[in-house]
């Protein structure tokens, strides 16, 4: 290199610092394309993110609306049996629901929207809303036209003496479905219930069936007995293999081990008081279970 006529010479040292400065310039280049563009894509990204999240926003703010708007649809009912979960839907305070409560206790019953307002104290505005869908019975009706009080409650309880019982292994699904309570779904899951057995040999099995409250089983039972001696294929429980077994509903795997085990040291199982021996067997269902096995 020539300055002025001079000749300028570069040592190996400034020639190394050149050349490493070079390199930290165009690293400091490709650091900050890499981050622009990173940092670009970020930004779209979070705008596509911020795009669909706004949809939904608009989506969730549309069904605060319409759930805003809703109204409670409320069926006939008789006021004297209103339960706690039901005067909290209506609107009614803790305390009017208690004054309800503690007025049936003493088995008096309110007879029209009047003595309902009386008796509880809910303010005229509730009363208007919810009274509409009030249903008394026939007798207080009819009350002002000479009907017979008494009468009408011997007429029910004749009725009620005459309920026609009908065989459980032989009921429809529409037999099931008169009982109140008792829908195409639980009437389907009864009769499956009966299928896995062949035939229900006791009413208590009706406390097996998923669903069914035990206001529904009493029911069933005042409609439902076991009429006849029920056709089923008894199970040898003292030949079948341990998988066998596990293909009766009240014997699972665990089970179904413990009562070979128990055969294998004690011997054959004669009797209901054996049954009761095997560990963990479920000894409150023994009556029933032993209905279906051939000792």
């Amino acid at each position: 290199m020539k300055n002025n006529g001079l000749s300028v010479q570069f040592t190996r040292e400034q020639r190394g610092g050149v050349f490493a400065l070079l390199l930290l310039m165009l690293f400091t280049q490709v650091v900050y394309c890499f981050c622009f563009s990173n940092s670009v894509f970020t930004k779209e990204e979070d705008s596509e993110s911020e795009k669909e999240w706004l949809s939904l926003q608009g989506k969730i703010d549309s069904l605060k609306v319409l759930k805003g708007t809703e109204r409670l649809k409320i069926y006939p009912f008789n006021p004297n049996f209103i339960s706690d979960y039901k005067g909290y839907v209506l609107g009614m305070s803790v305390s009017e629901i208690d004054r309800l409560h503690k007025f049936r206790s003493k088995n008096q019953y309110v007879n029209s929207a009047e003595d309902f307002q009386k008796v509880t104290g809910v303010s005229d505005e509730l009363l208007a809303k919810i009274s509409p869908n009030f249903k008394f019975p026939d007798w207080v009706k009819h009350k002002a036209k000479g009907f017979n009080q008494t009468a009408f409650y011997k007429k029910n309880i004749a009725m009620k003496s005459k309920i026609k019982i009908l065989d459980i292994n032989q009921a429809s699904k529409e037999d099931l479905m008169e009982i109140y309570g008792i829908g195409e779904g639980l009437s389907a899951r009864i009769l499956k219930e009966k299928e896995k057995f062949g035939a229900f040999v006791s009413m208590d099995q009706m406390g097996d069936v998923w669903g069914l409250s035990a206001e529904v089983i009493g029911k069933l039972n005042e409609h439902f007995k076991i009429l006849s001696a029920p056709q089923v294929k008894k199970i040898s429980i003292n030949s079948l293999s341990m998988k066998e077994l596990q293909q009766f509903p009240y014997f699972r795997y665990p089970l179904a081990k413990e009562i070979v085990t128990f055969r294998s040291m004690n011997g054959q199982i004669n009797s209901k008081e054996d049954l009761i021996k095997i560990k963990n067997f479920p000894v409150e269902k023994v009556d029933i279970i032993a209905l279906y096995l051939d000792f």
